[in-house]
C-alpha cells in the first residue's frame, strides 16, 4: 500500500506542477489497512488560517476511528502558507506515517524543470526526482502537521448518529475537498 501511495502523491505532483501549482496538502486516513479516502485542505489565508485548517483536516481521520494516517505536504508550500522557517529540503514531498505509537517522516525532494511559461508569467514545472531521504522515525513535524498528528488519533466527541458521516459533510462546507473510497463512500 505504501508505494501505490508514494506512486500517487508523486504523480499528483507532477500533474500539479506541469499545471503551474503545488497539490494541497492530503491526509489519508486508514482503518485497519484499508484506505478511507484522499481529503485535500480547504483554500486557506495566510498566518494563522493556514496552521488551523491544515491540522484540521485530522477530524476525519479521528471521527474514521483510523489507526493509521498518511500525510503528504510540500516544504516551501506549507512554511509560506504557515508563515514558518523553512526545515529541510526545498522543493520537498514530505510524507509521513503516522499511528497512535509515533510516526515515520519520508522525504523526496525534487528539482523544478521549468517546462514552459505562459504570456501572463504563470510556470509549467516538472518535477526532477532527487534520491529519497532516508526514513525519519519520530522525525521533526512543522507545527500544522504535528497538529493534524495528534488530533488524528484523538476519538472525536460528537453528539450525532453518525459522527463520520457529519464530519464529511461539515468538512466539505468548509471547503475541504473529500474523495472517499467505496467502503467508506456515505
Amino acid at each position: 500500500m505504501w508505494d501505490v501511495l508514494v506512486g500517487m502523491m508523486k504523480n499528483a505532483y507532477t500533474a500539479g506542477l506541469g499545471e503551474g501549482i503545488v497539490p494541497r496538502p492530503v491526509i489519508m486516513p486508514l482503518v485497519r489497512g484499508e484506505l478511507v479516502g484522499l481529503i485535500w485542505v480547504r483554500p486557506l489565508k495566510v498566518g494563522q488560517d493556514a496552521l488551523t485548517g491544515i491540522a484540521e483536516l485530522a477530524n476525519i481521520a479521528a471521527a474514521a476511528g483510523a489507526d493509521e494516517v498518511l500525510l503528504a505536504w510540500e516544504t516551501h508550500d506549507v512554511a509560506t502558507a504557515c508563515q514558518l522557517p523553512i526545515v529541510g529540503p526545498a522543493p520537498c514531498l514530505n510524507m509521513v506515517l503516522a499511528t497512535p505509537g509515533g510516526h515515520v517522516l519520508h522525504q523526496f525532494p525534487y528539482r523544478e524543470q521549468l517546462i514552459s511559461r505562459s504570456s501572463e508569467g504563470w510556470a509549467s514545472a516538472a518535477p526532477d526526482w532527487r534520491p529519497a531521504l532516508a526514513p525519519q522515525p519520530g522525525g521533526e513535524l512543522v507545527p500544522p502537521i504535528q497538529a493534524a498528528v495528534s488530533i488524528a488519533f484523538t476519538p472525536i466527541e460528537l453528539n450525532h448518529p453518525d459522527p463520520f458521516g457529519a464530519t464529511v459533510v461539515l468538512m466539505e462546507e468548509d471547503g475541504y475537498r473529500v474523495r472517499l473510497t467505496e467502503a467508506f463512500a456515505r
